[in-house]
């Protein structure tokens, strides 16, 4: 886990610099992804849930990026309280030209290693994440477990 979260914490902080120079940070692009790759139009609180985020914390970027046109806020017809999160068309041009960035940087990156490899990890990682998502009951147990042992 520690080799995740080290990895997680440089991932964050490279995509910030690959992106800043686009009016984005990773948080930023990782919402506009979420908005571009989802069928429907979303709203906050529904990104935030297919990210595995606060919804709270994703508000706030989709405000920020409101404000600096990157995002607009439509009518939902379902719930007249959660708007509908959309690309601008400066969105919509940040997000291709981070995804055309990204391209080349993980060409870069896994330069070298076979696309079995890669395949492998990506298929750890998908099973290491659908796990966690099936554990949040042991993970309870496990925590009230080892706090009543330390009382």
């Amino acid at each position: 886990m520690i080799e995740v979260f080290r990895l997680n914490g440089d991932l964050i902080e490279a995509g910030d610099e690959l992106v800043r120079d686009l009016g984005l940070t990773s948080a930023r692009w990782q919402v506009l992804g979420a908005v571009a790759l989802s069928l429907v139009p979303l709203p906050v609180a529904h990104i935030a849930r297919n990210m595995g985020l606060a919804r709270q914390s994703v508000q706030r970027v989709v405000d920020d990026m409101r404000d600096d046109g990157l995002v607009r806020l439509d009518p939902n017809p379902h719930h007249r309280r959660a708007p509908l999160v959309a690309m601008t068309p400066r969105g919509e041009a940040a997000y291709e030209q981070a995804m055309a960035r990204k391209d080349l940087w993980a060409d870069a990156l896994t330069e070298g290693l076979s696309a079995e490899a890669i395949d492998a990890a990506c298929t750890v990682l998908r099973t290491l994440q659908q796990r966690i998502g099936a554990s949040h009951g042991h993970i309870a147990s496990i925590a009230a477990s080892q706090k009543e042992t330390q009382e």
